[in-house]
């Protein structure tokens, strides 16, 4: 998965670089930048004691000494003044510049903590949507996996707005409409829904096309090229190579609905999609049913579902 999420303390995380929150004296402090230095050990300080500090906005990099990856890359970024002082450029830097280090030192895998929504009060909803705005931009023309560390859930927070129609499409609407069944979808547990017969033969007659086929004639009739498409999924290259040279490739249903909404279909096809790799949004089932809210609702971008998923417990979109 080229971004994914997690809850996680960072200086645990095994991977190429873990970005530091750092201070501008890079000595060391509170947050995630004293727990970096405490978990690296004296070798971090005294390397960091050489650069000669950091602007905000800017990044350097060290070597990791006893943490779990090869590379530090320490960033500094703006303390929140009301927004009007520039702190969203310099935050963008931040992410710009960490990019562009961990690109130069041949880096594959990069862990961020959310710069500057600790104790330098940047709004932590603004803070994700800056993280993952220039993440995904960098992941456009650029192969890697980047990870956003998040230490507890407080310290995730998306609309509140959101998670409240979220939550009422569950407890409410859904209950009242979808437990009724639907006669273009099978349940999770292969079985039919009552008045499903006649649309019985339309699977049997579509069931030539395997979901590799049909995913690429929907990348063609979208107009979209294969790297548009799994980027925008949030899938590994790799992972799309073996789904484009093997038709019979059965993907998980998280990869599945991924390119239903990389695609942007409608709700009745990204079902016929899903049918194809064998699956079906089910009404027992949380994670299918916040999937679904958001393809009822015309909202496809992959960063804000995986946002409210992981606002409720759920498995992420993507590989």
């Amino acid at each position: 998965m080229p971004v994914q999420i997690v809850r996680n303390d960072i200086t645990k995380i095994k991977c190429d670089a873990i970005v530091n929150a750092a201070n501008n004296s890079l000595l060391g402090g509170g947050g995630v930048d004293g727990a970096v230095h405490r978990a690296a050990g004296r070798g971090l300080l005294e390397e960091c004691r050489r650069l000669g500090g950091c602007k905000t906005g800017e990044a350097k990099i060290t070597g990791a000494y006893h943490l779990p990856c090869k590379y530090v890359i320490h960033t500094v970024g703006p303390v929140w003044h009301g927004g009007g002082y520039g702190e969203e450029q310099l935050l963008i830097s931040c992410y710009r510049n960490s990019l562009k280090l961990a690109k130069e030192y041949k880096c594959e895998t990069v862990a961020f903590p959310l710069i500057s929504a600790g104790v330098y009060g940047y709004p932590k909803d603004e803070a994700l949507r800056v993280a993952v705005n220039e993440i995904s931009r960098f992941l456009l023309e650029n192969e890697m996996t980047v990870t956003i560390v998040v230490y507890d859930k407080q310290s995730f927070q998306i609309s509140k707005k959101l998670i409240s129609d979220i939550r009422e499409y569950i407890d409410e609407r859904y209950i009242d409409e979808h437990f009724v069944a639907r006669s273009n979808i099978l349940y999770s547990d292969g079985s039919l829904p009552k008045q499903s017969s006649a649309n019985l033969r339309d699977i049997v007659g579509s069931v030539d096309e395997s979901f590799s086929e049909m995913l690429l004639r929907k990348i063609d009739e979208k107009g979209m090229t294969d790297a548009q498409c799994y980027k925008k999924a949030n899938i590994d290259r790799k992972l799309f190579s073996k789904i484009r040279n093997n038709p019979g490739y059965k993907p998980s249903k998280a990869t599945a609905i991924a390119f239903a909404v990389a695609l942007e279909l409608p709700l009745e096809e990204a079902a016929d999609l899903l049918l194809k790799a064998g699956y079906a949004l089910s009404p027992s089932s949380k994670f299918d049913v916040i999937v679904e809210y958001f393809i009822r609702h015309h909202r496809y971008d992959i960063f804000e579902i995986n946002e409210a998923l992981f606002e409720f417990d759920q498995p992420l979109l993507g590989m």
